[in-house]
């Protein structure tokens, strides 16, 4: 049985593949969505934070969009899911430059099952940690939001490195407002160090 349940998508214009992957994924307690071609595929997944973790199973070559087309799509979107492509002996450069653009795996055809479910429950296991640090993520703006100008000014100036002092100094204020501030920097990120506070900041590609 999974580790992580959650949603895998399986994209494939084969009806037997699909078919036998979705077998496969229900029998080892996943839910199987299928699509027969990426543009069905596209019309339903939507970006967002929370749910259950989910990854797509991709063909490299179908109908229409190819699989890496249909990556690039994803990317265009916002949505973020780990991708499996499946692929023939003559598609694995295709898809080792789609693992460079930030697929996470492939696997080539013919497989056996138990490879198959170990890359899926990878997938889904890198899924839950990407989702887990997308929610921190937004915590952390959230409270970097709630500062003040003059609070922001002061984070920006602790963050790389500059002694009460020199902010003092650079702001035109009093010590004793820098420290002021500087408390109250702390308390509303919710920060219990100074390194906590930069490894927050940097989270955030601040």
């Amino acid at each position: 049985m999974s580790i992580h349940p959650g949603i895998v998508y399986v994209v494939d214009d084969d009806e037997a593949f699909r078919d036998s992957v979705a077998w496969l994924l229900q029998s080892n307690g996943y839910q199987a969505r299928l699509f027969p071609d990426a543009e069905s595929f596209l019309a339903e997944v939507k970006p967002g934070v929370g749910g259950p973790p989910r990854c797509a199973v991709l063909d490299v070559r179908m109908p229409g969009l190819s699989g890496p087309q249909t990556q690039e799509a994803l990317v265009e979107r916002g949505v973020q899911m780990p991708i499996i492509f499946v692929t023939a002996h003559a598609d694995v450069p295709i898809a080792v430059t789609a693992i460079k653009r930030g697929a996470f795996d492939f696997i080539e055809k013919p497989f056996a099952e138990n490879d198959l479910l170990k890359r899926i429950e990878e997938a889904l296991s890198f899924a839950v940690e990407a989702q887990a640090q997308q929610s921190q993520i937004a915590g952390i703006e959230g409270r970097l939001a709630s500062l003040s100008e003059r609070e922001r000014q002061v984070l920006d100036a602790v963050v790389t490195g500059k002694m009460n002092k020199t902010i003092a100094y650079d702001l035109d204020i009093s010590i004793k407002t820098v420290e002021a501030h500087r408390a109250r920097v702390m308390e509303k990120m919710e920060a219990t160090s100074l390194a906590h506070l930069i490894r927050m900041v940097a989270m955030t590609g601040g």
